[in-house]
């Protein structure tokens, strides 16, 4: 992985790393295979001298941290499902380690050991509905808060389970730290769903008066929404026709839980999908660190604050 120029080392390029590669391939198949080292020499069309330099090489410093490293990206790695990018591992490995960990070299690492982190899929269309009231754009994409309760975005997303059965999420996230405030999930995306969120939300935060936005979905431009609202004194932001960015910080969200979560299982039962969900909100809310939050989870950084 490293070679010795004048007492010195150099970093590893992509082909020493998969030059080590094919050494640890070539020592795992002597020792478990007893296959002869002159013959996987030949395999690999390397002169065994150059194997045995490797094998008799005292790694260097940086290299015994670099197996350290990765020992404990690994870790993490496995914890999350194989779903972190190289930001997110770099995050959480500074944390672990209590060392400053630079992204580029966990990159590197990240290559050595031939993981990624996984795509998102693109979301679906809906057809849009015709609403009862609306409201004007008040959060205008200022996506910060200078405090908690300060403002909130919400929305409903989709799963399935079993033979094409569905199931709902509805959620509320503050902007000021991307916690989930509340959530709820049921069989019907319906209005219900939607109150009983607010609901939650409020008692979790009694007291507050939050701007809320939302996209133009049916429950929230009912009149009976809008009465909750009322009746709490909270303002009422909605997006424009058609321009799902000005819900950014939900959708993303969406798009975080599904790729990091729901699209690497398939699930049978309403059940099984719902507490697999409830458990990746409790992790994202208390253990997922982010970079915006000064390396924080969001709780860490909404109790900071408070």
């Amino acid at each position: 992985m490293f070679k010795k120029v004048r007492g010195t080392r150099k970093k590893a390029t992509l082909g020493h790393i998969r030059q080590e590669t094919v050494y640890l391939a070539i020592r795992a198949l002597h020792k478990d295979e007893s296959m002869s080292i002159q013959h996987l020499c030949e395999i690999a069309r390397i002169a065994r001298s150059s194997y045995y330099k490797w094998l008799n090489c005292e790694p260097s410093s940086h290299e015994l941290e670099n197996e350290q490293l990765m020992q404990v990206m690994m870790d993490i790695y496995e914890k999350v499902e194989r779903t972190f990018g190289y930001r997110q591992l770099t995050l959480h490995m500074c944390k672990q380690t209590g060392k400053a960990i630079n992204h580029k070299r966990v990159y590197r690492l990240m290559k050595l050991k031939a993981i990624q982190s996984v795509i998102r899929r693109k979301k679906p269309k809906y057809m849009r509905s015709t609403p009862q009231q609306v409201a004007e754009n008040l959060l205008n994409r200022e996506f910060q808060a200078t405090a908690p309760n300060e403002k909130w975005v919400t929305d409903v997303t989709e799963f399935k389970y079993g033979h094409g059965q569905k199931a709902y999420l509805s959620a509320i996230l503050d902007l000021h730290d991307k916690s989930v405030v509340s959530y709820v999930m049921g069989h019907s995306n319906n209005n219900p769903l939607v109150f009983q969120t607010l609901e939650r939300a409020l008692q979790a935060a009694p007291g507050s008066r939050p701007m809320l936005h939302s996209d133009r979905g049916f429950q929230y431009t009912s009149l009976d929404f809008k009465k909750i609202l009322d009746e709490n004194k909270m303002s009422q932001s909605m997006s424009r026709v058609g321009r799902c960015i000005d819900n950014g910080p939900m959708e993303s969200f969406w798009g975080t839980l599904k790729c990091e979560k729901y699209y690497l299982h398939r699930y049978e039962t309403f059940d099984d999908l719902k507490r697999d969900i409830e458990a990746y909100i409790c992790f994202y809310n208390n253990e997922r660190l982010q970079a915006k939050l000064n390396g924080l989870s969001p709780m860490e950084f909404r109790n900071k604050a408070a």
